[in-house]
């Protein structure tokens, strides 16, 4: 899937709106939300003294969900019941396809004039746990990660994948 696809909010806060952002913040909504959710927030920060920042606010796409009796809602990857163990099988499809977007959306900002190093990804529940995993394999340094209320997927894929640029990022 590409980014033209996805339905997006975009929304400049701090200094002038009509002024090019001098930065970019990525914000992925969790499960069942879309990228509304996190708008009302956004406006309520006091940027000024950074400059015009683009917030981007994709909406995941639509699909069944298998812990929800396969419901059709926004979410970025599906997620399965907990096994007689406890132990949970992830859907390591789904999060792939996920990660693709997330660092598409990312190439899209450098594309439009913000630099990686200028770009912060975010993400709660979902998001947070799509933000961790696209974030720590990014190609390119970026700004920071802000992860709230989350998990690492996919962990024992980390080592081997963990990008240098974003080893030690914020």
């Amino acid at each position: 899937m590409n980014t033209s696809s996805l339905e997006i909010i975009e929304l400049v806060t701090g200094g002038d709106p009509d002024a090019t952002p001098v930065a970019s913040i990525v914000v992925l909504h969790g499960l069942g939300a879309d990228g509304r959710d996190f708008v009302p927030i956004a406006q309520e920060l006091d940027l000024d003294a950074i400059g015009p920042v683009r917030f981007v606010f994709p909406s995941a796409p639509v699909q069944p969900v298998t812990i929800n009796g396969g419901y059709e809602m926004r979410a970025w990857y599906d997620i399965h019941p907990p096994g007689p163990d406890g132990s949970r099988l992830e859907d390591e499809q789904g999060l792939r396809a996920s990660q693709v977007i997330v660092q598409r959306l990312l190439d899209r900002e450098a594309e439009r004039g913000i630099p990686p190093e200028r770009t912060v990804l975010m993400g709660f529940s979902q998001g947070c746990a799509m933000t961790l995993l696209a974030g720590l394999r990014a190609p390119k340094r970026l700004a920071g990660l802000v992860a709230l209320s989350g998990y690492l997927p996919l962990p024992h894929t980390l080592e081997a994948e963990r990008s240098d640029a974003n080893r030690d990022v914020p």
